[in-house]
């Protein structure tokens, strides 16, 4: 087909595998402006070498690449494949979320709701607790196991390997758009605080605990039933949630893997 040869919108919809309302779409954001518009009707008219690039646009388009980053492509800038690769990532940030919630759903399914005799929710006394602390900050509660790990891998090459090392994660109990996440390693009488931590006390007192057996990923389930637990019983909340890792991730399976959740009751000074 000669490419000097116009097209109706019509004809070139169907050459492109889009919709006539895509095209004016796409022509009205100038991401795929026709090669003529008569004057008297406001008919459109594209060449058929406009294709190529109306194909590029519905194929990537049905990749989800927003349309700024299809813009980028279509003009060949440098950018294009570094804002690609964030679109990939995002995806696939995306896609691990969707495969942490479909477990979960799978397990709830298959045991039912998380329950205070599952998760065996007892009140119990704490003493206070010397720790060397690192924090982060969670873009969003969706990123919080982000933050968590980087806490994780800040702190770790500071302790001593000879021994595991007692990590308690902290969590806010109000949720917000950004979230403060910090990791607390246990720290025997006497024990200088690594450089690059900032030493505290974890509070004592009597908290409701809770007992996780699973993957880290679905440790919401069980503070589901820790948090109603409370509520029904009418416990005053001091914050902040704790996450007592039990065992090493790197030697245990995720499904054996324990994670004690705590959450005091009472008068309380937070931390985290």
């Amino acid at each position: 087909m000669n490419d000097d040869h116009l097209l109706s919108i019509g004809q070139f919809a169907r050459l492109a595998r889009l919709s006539v309302k895509q095209l004016r779409h796409y022509a009205d954001l100038g991401l795929l402006p026709p090669a003529r518009v008569d004057p008297a009707t406001g008919y459109r008219y594209y060449r058929a070498g406009q294709a190529r690039d109306a194909l590029t646009v519905g194929l990537l388009r049905s990749l989800d690449v927003p349309l700024p980053v299809v813009a980028e492509v279509l003009r060949g800038k440098p950018e294009a494949t570094g804002a690609l690769a964030a679109v990939r990532d995002r995806l696939d940030e995306e896609l691990a979320r969707r495969q942490h919630s479909l477990a979960a759903l799978e397990r709830i399914l298959e045991r039912g709701l998380p329950s205070a005799e599952t998760a065996h929710v007892a009140l119990r006394e704490e003493s206070p607790q010397r720790v060397a602390l690192v924090r982060d900050l969670a873009t969003s509660p969706y990123d919080i196991g982000r933050a968590t790990s980087h806490c994780v891998a800040r702190l770790l090459p500071l302790l001593d390997s000879a021994r595991p090392p007692r990590l308690t994660g902290l969590f806010p109990l109000d949720m917000d758009e950004q979230v403060p996440v910090a990791v607390a390693a246990a720290l025997d009488d006497g024990v200088r605080a690594p450089e690059s931590t900032a030493v505290d006390l974890l509070p004592g007192g009597v908290f409701a605990c809770a007992t996780h057996l699973g993957p880290y990923a679905q440790v919401s389930l069980t503070a589901h039933a820790l948090l109603a637990w409370c509520a029904e019983r009418g416990h005053d909340l001091a914050g902040p949630l704790r996450e007592v890792y039990v065992n090493d991730p790197a030697t245990t399976p995720p499904d054996q893997l324990v994670t004690r959740l705590m959450v005091p009751v009472g008068e309380t000074k937070e931390t985290a």
